[in-house]
């Protein structure tokens, strides 16, 4: 059984590419017990070096849910990089109300996640 992360984006094409671009099965990275895809063994290397620098912050959940104490299944192509940290959130909708407060978001977030972290989305 496995998890496939990011929706099969390769992480680090977020950071190196004008739109994120999705792996493949030729090249897999298997992290924390998630398999994330790459478009090619340069992008899988560079993953493997330094997977924190690629990984999107509070798991790959929603940047907004996780300043309000939640875990929303993100969508990977609503995206910001902040500070080279790399966040997801739940749609447009959400991240217009995340983008007001960036910096406030990624604080109260970041608090939350120490709480939230193990929990499951649906005992929040």
């Amino acid at each position: 059984n496995s998890v496939i992360g990011a929706r099969g984006y390769d992480l680090t094409t977020f950071f190196s590419s004008e739109k994120p671009a999705h792996g493949t099965g030729h090249h897999v990275a298997t992290y924390d017990g998630v398999d994330y895809l790459f478009t090619s063994d340069e992008n899988k290397k560079a993953f493997e070096a330094n997977p924190q620098k690629f990984l999107p912050a509070f798991g790959g959940y929603c940047a907004f849910g996780a300043s309000v104490g939640k875990k929303f299944v993100a969508d990977p192509d609503v995206y910001d990089i902040v500070d080279n940290k790399l966040y997801f959130n739940l749609d447009t909708k959400i991240r217009a109300i995340w983008a007001k407060d960036i910096a406030g978001n990624i604080q109260k977030a970041e608090t939350n996640w120490k709480t939230i972290a193990s929990k499951k989305p649906s005992e929040l």
